[in-house]
């Protein structure tokens, strides 16, 4: 059971959901929230899910006291407001816990009370402004990915009862978030409006002066993904709170095997930390399969800007996922190709394997046949002595996850009371506790013992219920006797019994609100520039109402 004390770190794992089963997965992998696209008006125009999913959602993670986060991070023009807002009201009747917001107008709405977070879109990283949004009803900074240790800690220093959100596993942008404006410049579609082109992941020339090309086909401008993994002690030390996982449009087994691994890597520090941290949850996971992030889709990782500028970052060659290094070729002898291994597991059957031709192009090829470090590819073309082998599909991992069967649990006790008139169990989580009782008369039992152990047996069994029965103990008094209850009531009492006990901890979770806005507080600029999106009537009166003369 998790009590959590005073004065601890309270540190969130925060995953994507791209719909009910995606955010499910995350849930029950260990997320302790999830962030998911509103209907309209998220960043990721193809992740909007409908309400009735999102509901379902909410209803699925509070069980485990997670929360739910709804992005509404694009611009909104003026013929939208109205819809914007409608929508909110719509989520928070559902039972969203939080709106990612990119546009002020949302602060000259009139809203239900629910919490909000400044969106990354917001491009947070300078702390006076930060510092203003803090004080503009803002629970949560959603920092720029470009952030370092540094300017983390400053940050979270200038706004010490703020939480601070950061991004450690997935796609990065090249650009600062929001300030983007190269997909509208080449396409009717913006990244402001949730419809990138994704323009940086596509190829280019390089030209000098002389128009001479001197790097040709090249995706000049596509960046590693991000893996903060070896950072995640440092971060919390900055600061940070919430540590967030991108992909909400990648695949049921990245959910699965990312939000794995971030589980174990933040209970390691919670385990290790004494009384310094606990998550934001409750619930434990039991995964049947080990998580490793090198085989879901990466284009190679990099620690991005997190420790200053830094060499590695850029994925020239491909914007595709190269995968984990497997081993570098030996030989090559018609079609068979011995390689020397680079890691402890070896190739098999069906794998995906992908490499450099030489010429600077990326190609795939497929194992068809394994024989120790030999195998024999369904192409050759490109392969040769000393090339680098990369494994972008492990079907025997693959295998894994897609047959895995994870379990969250949230332990609980019980206290049986016994009398000839009346059996009554009491469940407890540590916080929560309800009792339900069975009216008698109850026969004595001719074996106390094995009375007892019946008992136990029936009520240790909580099924497909999130809860796990840890302890089941007896109320001993002098008049106690084990007496005999059929298995049948046994078994009806337990069910109803957690199934009440289920309602009580849902109802009991509480909405945290939207802070209060401080209206004399000025923003630091008096003018704002065409990067400050403002395109609609409602967001350009927030900032003149705090001090912002020439938008």
């Amino acid at each position: 059971m998790i009590l959590r004390e005073v004065g601890m770190k309270r540190l969130e794992l925060l995953a994507p959901a791209k719909d009910f089963v995606h955010g499910c997965a995350a849930i029950d992998c260990g997320a302790d929230a999830l962030y998911v696209g509103a209907p309209r008006f998220g960043a990721r125009v193809d992740a909007g899910v409908n309400l009735e999913e999102i509901g379902r959602l909410c209803d699925y993670a509070h069980r485990f006291e997670a929360s739910v986060y709804v992005t509404l991070n694009t611009l909104i023009f003026e013929d939208e407001l109205a819809e914007a807002e409608r929508m909110v009201h719509d989520l928070y009747r559902v039972g969203a816990d939080a709106l990612i917001i990119q546009d002020p107008a949302f602060l000259r709405m009139d809203l239900p009370p629910i919490e909000l977070h400044a969106s990354t879109q917001m491009f947070n990283l300078d702390p006076q402004v930060i510092r203003f949004w803090s004080r503009m009803g803002f629970t949560r900074i959603i920092l720029e990915r470009a952030a370092t240790l540094e300017e983390i800690a400053t940050i979270s220093r200038a706004v010490p009862d703020t939480e601070i959100e950061v991004f450690v596993h997935g796609a990065i942008c090249v650009a600062y978030s929001g300030r983007c404006y190269l997909s509208r410049s080449m396409s009717s579609r913006s990244g402001n409006r949730g419809a990138c082109i994704q323009a940086c992941r596509m190829p280019y020339d390089l030209v000098d002066e002389q128009h001479r090309v001197l790097l040709q086909g090249k995706h000049l401008l596509s960046v590693r993904d991000l893996n903060l993994t070896p950072r995640l002690d440092a971060l919390i030390e900055a600061g940070a709170t919430s540590f967030k996982i991108e992909g909400r449009l990648k695949d049921l087994n990245y959910v699965r095997n990312v939000v794995g691994w971030y589980r174990r890597q933040l209970d390691q520090w919670i385990a290790s930390h004494g009384d310094e941290g606990c998550r934001t949850s409750v619930g434990e996971t039991t995964l049947d399969f080990i998580p490793d992030p090198q085989k879901s889709f990466s284009r190679g990782s990099t620690l991005y800007y997190i420790d200053g500028v830094q060499q590695g970052v850029a994925s020239f060659d491909t914007p595709k996922s190269l995968g984990e290094p497997i081993g570098r070729v030996v030989r090559v002898q018609g079609r068979c190709v011995e390689y020397k291994s680079a890691s402890r597991s070896e190739l098999s059957t069906g794998d995906g394997l992908c490499f450099s031709d030489g010429r600077g192009a990326w190609v795939g090829t497929a194992v068809q046949r394994v024989e120790g470090f030999r195998f024999w590819p369904n192409r050759t073309e490109g392969l040769r002595t000393g090339t680098e082998l990369y494994r972008n599909y492990d079907r025997r991992f693959v295998a894994m996850l897609e047959h895995c069967r994870v379990r969250r649990q949230i332990p609980v006790e019980m206290t049986v009371g016994w009398s000839e008139d009346r059996l009554s169990v009491e469940v407890t989580d540590g916080v929560h506790r309800l009792t339900h009782q069975l009216e008698g008369p109850f026969d004595a039992a001719l074996d106390p013992r094995k009375a007892w152990e019946s008992v136990e047996a029936q009520l240790r069994k909580s099924g497909d219920t999130p809860y796990r029965v840890v302890k089941v103990q007896m109320q001993r008094s002098e008049a106690t006797m084990p007496w005999f209850v059929p298995a049948s009531r046994l078994n009806a009492l337990r069910r109803d019994l957690l199934a009440q006990f289920d309602r009580v901890r849902s109802e009991a979770v509480g909405r945290r609100v939207r802070r209060p806005e401080e209206p004399s507080l000025c923003y630091p600029e008096t003018k704002l520039s065409g990067a400050g999106n403002v395109v609609n009537s409602k967001s350009a009166q927030f900032y003149r109402e705090h001090g912002v003369q020439q938008i």
